[in-house]
């Protein structure tokens, strides 16, 4: 069953797509999916924006293969988006479209509107910290609230909320999970000690800044008693056992009520 990286998007009453982070395989991604292909005869695009978690590589890589795109808007908190505007110089290249590319703050807790979407974002603030790369002297001077969030996305009445990372300790994003209609969590590994005991040595789940789905404190427990939304486990690691369909893991996942994301599921809200 294909699986690529983490990768989502959304849309409300037909409007443009909104892409939740840019993986370094979004090209291929796009490529699969016919509601992201221009219209014949057309040079334009139906992806409006992107939001931007973090700015870990695997969330940003693929804002470089939008370039040649039409002027796109692209939503992150304002420590990700100095990062990769101004010490980051391979992402000037997206200075190159007429109108450039233009970038909008998403403030920790505000709900800010995607474009002229009926789509509303708030960005939950997840504890996280910024990426090794980021230079040293610009760390200092970056808030650490906006280093990683969640984006919550909101139409109609409607909830969904995309966190593919969760790597601090707060436990804001649980009530935030609990209250949504969908959620896309981190679901990288299944025990702490799983990079561990395949490597022989080496950071354990929590230490990599993220949450294991088993044992106390795990994803499973965490939202064990949350009944409304439909929990989506996504950012899986290739030694995550949940990956085989017939393992135990896999089977406890879906009797604790998860679904293993796969590409081209399709979610309607």
């Amino acid at each position: 069953m294909p699986r690529t990286q983490a990768q989502a998007a959304a849309r409300a009453n037909g409007g443009g797509w909104f892409l939740l982070n840019a993986s370094p395989d979004l090209r291929q991604q796009i490529l699969a999916t016919p509601e992201f292909a221009p219209s014949p005869g057309k040079r334009g695009s139906p992806i409006a924006g992107v939001v931007l978690t973090s700015a870990d590589v695997d969330a940003i890589v693929g804002l470089l293969h939008l370039r040649e795109f039409h002027p796109l808007h692209v939503y992150s908190t304002s420590g990700v988006r100095r990062i990769l505007t101004e010490t980051n110089s391979m992402f000037r290249v997206l200075e190159r479209s007429h109108p450039r590319v233009q970038w909008f703050d998403l403030p920790p807790g505000a709900k800010i509107p995607l474009g002229e979407s009926d789509l509303r974002c708030t960005a939950v603030s997840l504890d996280g910290v910024y990426p090794d790369y980021v230079d040293e002297s610009l760390r200092k001077t970056l808030a650490p609230e906006e280093a990683v969030i969640g984006a919550l996305i909101e139409s109609s009445g409607k909830k969904a909320f995309f966190a593919p990372g969760l790597p601090g300790n707060t436990d804001a994003w649980k009530t935030t999970a609990a209250a949504s209609d969908l959620v896309l969590l981190d679901s990288t590994f299944w025990s702490d000690g799983e990079l561990i005991s395949v490597r022989g040595g080496g950071k354990g789940a929590r230490e990599m800044g993220h949450p294991p789905l088993s044992g106390a404190g795990g994803l499973i427990e965490c939202l064990r008693d949350a009944t409304r939304p439909r929990k989506v486990a996504i950012h899986i690691n290739n030694t995550n056992p949940i990956l085989d369909d017939e393992s135990p893991e896999n089977r406890r996942m879906r009797e604790a009520g998860w679904e293993i994301a796969r590409d081209g599921m399709e979610f309607v809200l």
